[in-house]
């Protein structure tokens, strides 16, 4: 059977999966019935299939012919915290849990490509599936790699795909540098004496010296980055006060810092605190800066973002493979995985138009099922440029 048929004859399969995760979100670092999903499915395949590796991560291995050389798939198992609006037939069954960003897909992708594989001799080495927790928030690359997934399972190159709404369905886009930010955390607690609203003279007021710091931060960006150096801060959070007629003695002011120059992250956190002491010694308040670094950017290496360009042509035909476009401001713990490795690639398969509160991370999210045929056969692709059977 030609490859094409075998996808096509796969793909119903696929999305059933998708669709059982789907109904059957779990949060970061307790996907257990997710992960013993995926185990026994491996193992159905065939696969050496490894669940001690790391908290609830699935790792499993495949190997053809005799190369020695081994390179990483990776997926991830974890849901987002958001309450679905989506009306489907398969929505979640856990209130306040949605697969809203796509992992559902991405698994089911790649068990299926492992199912192909597996059933075939199409390539020369070992690959390694990985199915890694909590990617949202909580690092879990980060945990795998500390935990001695590529002392375990050393890899010459490691590769990932996420679907991209409006990113055009049915082009893949991957670029050589950076196509993920980097992600920094703040908390500032700002801290006077209390007083009655009445009264304000007889305390400090830690709520007007947030205000101030709110306003003053934005110069971080305006008027101390190179602005041919894309930085961004957003204030997202602000707390503080219980009472209308009491001025708080505590507020606590909390933000995000995303940027591709990893150097920036240095730079974030002197500004802050500086901005930080001198906005609350105006109003006689003080101010605590926590700086949390985290997730580093997704940098492609050069080597990877060939290999994967090329396995995009031949999956979708070389004019729907983007390598020059604008990468995005979101963050990804994949970086850590690529960093650890040093090579490999990180793609978007593109899932076309959405709108408002359709996309990533939104509660009317919808995987766009289309692209599952087209992220399988790039899978496919990639281990046979990787890994050529008879060393072409």
């Amino acid at each position: 059977m030609r490859e094409d048929d075998r996808i096509a004859a796969i793909v119903p399969e696929v999305i059933g999966w998708r669709r059982a995760i789907h109904a059957n979100p779990e949060l970061g670092f307790a996907e257990y019935e997710t992960a013993a999903f995926v185990a026994v499915k491996l193992k159905e395949f065939g696969l050496a299939v490894h669940t001690d590796v790391s908290a609830t991560a699935v790792v499993a291995t495949l190997t053809k012919g005799t190369s020695g050389k081994a390179i990483a798939l990776r997926a991830e198992l974890d849901a987002l915290p958001i309450k679905e609006a989506t009306g489907l037939a398969y929505a979640s069954r856990k209130d306040g849990v949605m697969h809203a960003c796509g992992h559902d897909g991405h698994t089911a992708i790649l068990l299926g490509a492992a199912k192909l594989l597996a059933e075939s001799d199409s390539f020369d080495g070992t690959v390694v599936f990985v199915f890694q927790p909590a990617e949202e928030v909580l690092g879990g690359g980060k945990r795998m790699i500390e935990d001695g997934l590529l002392k375990r399972f050393p890899v010459d190159q490691v590769f990932a795909i996420h679907n991209w709404p409006g990113f055009p369905e049915g082009h893949i886009g991957v670029r050589a540098g950076p196509q993920m930010a980097a992600v920094d955390d703040f908390e500032i607690v700002f801290r006077g004496s209390g007083c009655h609203a009445a009264m304000p003279h007889l305390g400090d007021d830690p709520l007007l010296a947030a205000a101030s710091f709110v306003t003053a931060i934005q110069r971080l960006v305006s008027r101390s980055v190179d602005p041919l150096s894309p930085a961004v801060l957003s204030v997202t959070q602000i707390h503080g006060g219980r009472f209308n007629n009491f001025v708080p003695g505590e507020v606590k002011v909390e933000g995000t810092c995303r940027f591709y120059d990893r150097r920036l992250s240095d730079h974030c956190a002197a500004e802050i605190e500086r901005v930080a002491q001198a906005t609350a010694a105006m109003h006689g308040a003080a101010a605590a800066l926590t700086y949390k670094r985290g997730y580093p950017p997704v940098v492609n290496p050069a080597t990877g973002a060939a290999l994967t360009a090329l396995a995009g042509a031949d999956t979708v035909g070389t004019e729907r493979v983007a390598t020059d476009f604008q990468p995005s401001m979101g963050c990804e713990d994949f970086a850590f995985l690529l960093q650890g490795v040093g090579d490999g690639a990180y793609v978007w398969i593109g899932a076309g138009d959405v709108g408002p509160g359709a996309g990533l991370h939104g509660d009317r999210f919808v995987f766009n099922d289309a692209v599952v045929p087209i992220s399988i056969r790039f899978f496919l692709n990639v281990v046979q440029r990787a890994l050529p059977a008879g060393g072409r």
